[in-house]
Order: C-alpha cells, then sequence, then structure tokens
C-alpha cells in the first residue's frame, strides 16, 4: 500500500514535507556520496552510492568513512548526479538502488524510527508515501547502519 502525489516543486525538505502533510523526520532524504577510493577499474559507479536517512537529521560522514575505511566522503556534483542517475536534479533521487539506479544502497537506522517513509520518485513534484515495512521489502538496502546526527 502506498500514497501517490502530485504537488508543487519543491526545493526542501521542508517543504515537501508540508506539502504532503507528513512530520519532516518521515521524510526519506536520498543522497549520492562519493564514498570510496577512486577503484583502478574506471567505473565511477562503484564509488558512488545512495545513502538514504531521515529528513530530520544531518549527515554524519565520520561513520561512513569509519563504515568503509574512506579518507574521503563527498556529495556527487550536478553533472555526476545526472551522469548516475540518467538525468535526475537533487533533490528528486528516488532512494532505491540497483537495480532502479545502478548503485548500492544504504539505509540510515533512522528511517527505521517511523511508520512511513515520504520520498520525491523521480521528480520534484512527485512524491509517494509508504510504509517502512514495505519500503524495507522492496527497497533491500545493502547494508543499514547509523550515518546520520541531530
Amino acid at each position: 500500500d502506498y500514497q501517490s502525489l502530485h504537488h508543487e516543486p519543491t526545493k526542501t525538505s521542508e517543504e515537501s514535507a508540508k506539502i504532503r502533510g507528513v512530520d519532516l523526520s518521515t521524510g526519506g532524504k536520498a543522497l549520492v556520496l562519493k564514498y570510496l577510493n577512486d577503484s583502478n577499474d574506471n567505473d565511477e559507479s562503484n564509488t558512488f552510492g545512495i545513502f538514504v536517512m531521515s529528513a530530520s537529521r544531518k549527515l554524519h560522514t565520520k561513520a561512513i568513512k569509519k563504515e568503509f575505511k574512506s579518507k574521503n566522503v563527498r556529495f556527487a556534483n550536478a553533472e555526476e548526479l545526472a551522469g548516475l542517475t540518467d538525468g535526475l536534479v537533487p533533490g528528486s533521487v528516488p532512494p532505491f538502488g540497483k537495480p532502479i539506479l545502478n548503485m548500492e544502497l544504504f539505509v540510515d537506522t533512522s528511517i527505521q524510527d517511523n511508520g512511513i517513509i515520504a520520498f520525491n520518485c523521480g521528480s520534484l513534484t512527485d512524491s509517494i508515501i509508504m510504509s517502512t515495512s514495505d519500503y524495507f521489502a522492496v527497497a533491500q538496502p545493502t547494508k543499514i547502519f547509523a550515518f546520520s546526527k541531530e
């Protein structure tokens, strides 16, 4: 079961929560991050992943560095994001990895704190609200671990 919403374009997680009529904490913020050091195989998609966390929390890059023994963690720039996601823009990335988007999916433990997750699904004008149990069943994250902070 899920709810699909078409709405005015939203630029922030706060705007999205308000227009969806849900608490900010239920927002699933999907971030495309470069989290692995460059590999030798020239497949840059191996170095990027999708990291999903509650929209009410802040990214804790030290936790990601520790988890993957990485020296650097950074956001994909707009050009990299478009290339990795077939043209998506910041804020429109859905919280799904393979096979929908060809990247590993990592989900922060904060997503488990709510009964629902709300997210943009490929555009700034379309949202989905669904139960977190259904989300986890469909998304099948590569790993769930803590990488956010208040």
